[in-house]
């Protein structure tokens, strides 16, 4: 293929819709970054309880998929759970707050998986405030397995277009034990367009743009060096990056093909979304955040096991300048007095989605 057909297939938006675009994992066999993956095989093949439990809980999402978690094993019977000050979004999430939730998110599939071998789990969130470990965990016997725990390996962020069908009432009706979920049209109309446009200001705002690009891992071999962030690849992805075509100064370039193709593709994902999930705390602490995390993730799995996609769209509700009338008006919509929106996720049937890349456990482990 000669670049300037590679560029055109760019400009069309054919081969961003394998998911550079919108940070989805398409993989062709050859090319599938196996390595990376291999924690999701892993899961719950450890005999020591901290260790089984943590196997499972590094599992859970986050924002770009950056996994800032640590756990310190030092002490017996607990972890020390940590947030890796490495693993920062400046630009987007400049005070942590999609961070934490990621936390949250963390610590909910802990408990989970220790209740499946019959360990409560007991957590001292916060013991020094906002600058020592997000919690520690004590583990103790006890611990009722959940039914949602079925469903951890199949969990996915499905961030493609959604089919245009509307959510059954009853499939309604068990999420709305998770969150709030908005089908009413005029609504889910309102949210979706502003979701697009939240998503524009971002992608056209200089240093977050270069915050997210920054993120992309392109191609096996830097996706398996570094398994978080948001992963490029499959052998028709990793051909036009060998030609020129798809690489991190393209997507900079926001008069380039490459962006154009971008910007199209998230447009359509953004507008084919038959409802919204919302979180809301009753204010915005950090405490909030984790709650705000611990909730999505029961979410993801309740809706993963209706066979449904959930996928947050984070832009709308980003603390920087930019974006705070559209943060304002996420809450106008959504929330009273007080309030926070901590969580908005587009949700519907979607395609099934791979895994995404991890980190293995040894690697998020301190002090051993």
């Amino acid at each position: 293929m000669s670049r300037r057909k590679a560029l055109a297939l760019v400009g069309g938006g054919v081969v961003l819709a394998a998911g550079a675009a919108v940070g989805g994992y398409h993989y062709d066999r050859t090319r599938r970054p196996a390595a990376a993956l291999e924690p999701w095989r892993h899961a719950g093949g450890y005999d020591e309880p901290r260790r089984r439990a943590l196997s499972y809980a590094i599992l859970a999402p986050s924002p770009h998929n950056l996994q800032p978690w640590l756990a310190d094993l030092r002490q017996p019977g607990r972890i020390g759970i940590l947030r890796d000050p490495d693993r920062r979004l400046p630009e987007t999430d400049p005070y942590g707050r999609q961070l934490t939730i990621a936390m949250g998110c963390f610590l909910e599939l802990l408990v989970m998986a220790a209740a499946e071998d019959g360990h409560a789990v007991t957590l001292d969130l916060l013991p020094d405030g906002d600058d020592g470990p997000v919690a520690i965990a004590h583990l103790g016997p006890g611990g009722t397995p959940d039914p949602l725990f079925r469903q951890v390996l199949a969990r996915r962020s499905c961030k493609e277009p959604y089919e245009d069908r509307p959510l059954p009432a009853e499939m309604v009706r068990q999420l709305s034990e998770h969150a709030r979920i908005v089908v009413e049209p005029d609504l889910v109309e309102s949210l979706k367009g502003l979701s697009w446009t939240a998503w524009q200001v971002e992608a056209r705002t200089p240093r977050t743009l270069r915050e997210n690009v920054g993120l992309m891992r392109f191609g096996k071999a830097e996706i398996e060096a570094e398994p978080d962030g948001i992963a490029v690849g499959g052998g028709l992805l990793e051909g036009l990056m060998s030609l020129g075509a798809l690489d991190r100064a393209a997507l900079l370039d926001r008069d380039s093909a490459a962006f154009d193709a971008m910007m199209r593709l998230q447009e359509r994902v953004l507008w084919a979304t038959p409802a919204f999930a919302v979180i809301v705390t009753p204010d915005n602490t950090r405490l909030d955040q984790i709650e705000a995390g611990r909730r999505w993730l029961r979410l993801n799995l309740a809706a993963t096991a209706l066979g449904l996609g959930l996928h947050p769209v984070s832009q709308t509700l980003q603390e920087y300048r930019e974006l705070s009338m559209h943060r304002r008006r996420a809450h106008e919509l959504l929330a009273e007095l007080g309030q926070a929106v901590q969580m908005l996720g587009r949700l519907g049937f979607g395609p099934g989605v791979p895994a995404a890349p991890r980190w293995p456990l040894e690697r998020r482990l301190v002090g051993t």
